[in-house]
C-alpha cells in the first residue's frame, strides 16, 4: 500500500509550539505526531509514504535524518510545496500515482484498520473514500424549532451528533486527475467529484482517533492516551 501525508500546514492554532516547530513535530508524549503516524502506517502494511511538506519542512527532514526513527521497511520521500496548495492540491506533488493512494492529515493519531478501509473502498468501486467517525458537538444555547413564528420544540444546550471526517482518505488516480490547477481544498475536490458523477463513499468506524489541531485537542490527546507532555 502507498500513502501520502499532508504535513505542510502552519499550525497556527498550536502556538506557541508551532512558533518554532512545524505541526507534525509537535510532541505527543515523547514522540512527534508524524513519528506516530509513520509507526501506524508501517503496522498497516504501507511500504512507501510521500510526505508533502511546506512550512519549516526542512526541520521535519532534519529531525528524521538525525533521529533515525522511521520504521524499517517504510520508504519515505519528501515532496516540498513551494507555495501552499491546499489540503487536496498538495497531492499533485506526489509523483507516479497509478494505484489506490492512502492520504492522511499530518495532525491525527488513530488506530484505524487501513486494510479494512481499503477493502471497503474497493468493494464500493469508489473514486474517493473518507474515513468517518461519529462526533459530538455541545452547544451553549437554547435551540428553538419553529414554523411561521409558532414554536414546535425547545432544547436547552443540546448535543449535536455528526459523521465527521477523520482526515484519512483513499484516492483512486481518477480522483487525483480531477484536481484543478492551483490551490484546492479537500471540500472543493469532494464537490467537484460529486458534480462529475463520481462515487464518493464514507467508511464508518469506531477506531480510536485524535485530531491534534489545537492546544485543547493536544491536551485531550495526552489525557486520553495517558502520556505527559515532553518537557
Amino acid at each position: 500500500m502507498r500513502a501520502g501525508v499532508l504535513a505542510g500546514g502552519l499550525g497556527t492554532r498550536l502556538r506557541p509550539y508551532t512558533t518554532i516547530l512545524p505541526k507534525p513535530l509537535v510532541p505527543v508524549g515523547d514522540r512527534p505526531i508524524l513519528e506516530l503516524i509513520f509507526l501506524w502506517l508501517a503496522r498497516n502494511g504501507v511500504g512507501r509514504v510521500d510526505v508533502c511538506i511546506g512550512h519549516l519542512g526542512e526541520l521535519i527532514q532534519t529531525y528524521f535524518s538525525e533521529a533515525r526513527t522511521i520504521p524499517a521497511g517504510l520508504d519515505v520521500h519528501w515532496q516540498r510545496e513551494d507555495e501552499p496548495l491546499g489540503t487536496a492540491g498538495a497531492l499533485r506533488s506526489i509523483p507516479g500515482v497509478d494505484e489506490t493512494l492512502l492520504v492522511v492529515n499530518g495532525d491525527i493519531i488513530t488506530d484505524l484498520d487501513l486494510r479494512a478501509m481499503l477493502d471497503f473502498h474497493r468493494s464500493q468501486a469508489a473514486a474517493l473514500t473518507i474515513a468517518s467517525r461519529e462526533a459530538e458537538v455541545a452547544t451553549e444555547l437554547g435551540v428553538i424549532e419553529h414554523s411561521g413564528g409558532v414554536v414546535a420544540d425547545y432544547r436547552e444546550k443540546p448535543v449535536l451528533r455528526y459523521h465527521a471526517s477523520m482526515g484519512v482518505y483513499m484516492y483512486e488516480p481518477r480522483a487525483l486527475a480531477a484536481l484543478p490547477t492551483g490551490p484546492c481544498q479537500f471540500p472543493e475536490l469532494v464537490l467537484e467529484l460529486l458534480q462529475r458523477g463520481e462515487r464518493v463513499c464514507a467508511f464508518e468506524t469506531d477506531a480510536r482517533w485524535h485530531h491534534v489541531g489545537t492546544l485543547a485537542q493536544h491536551a485531550e490527546a495526552l489525557r486520553v492516551l495517558g502520556v505527559t507532555s515532553a518537557g
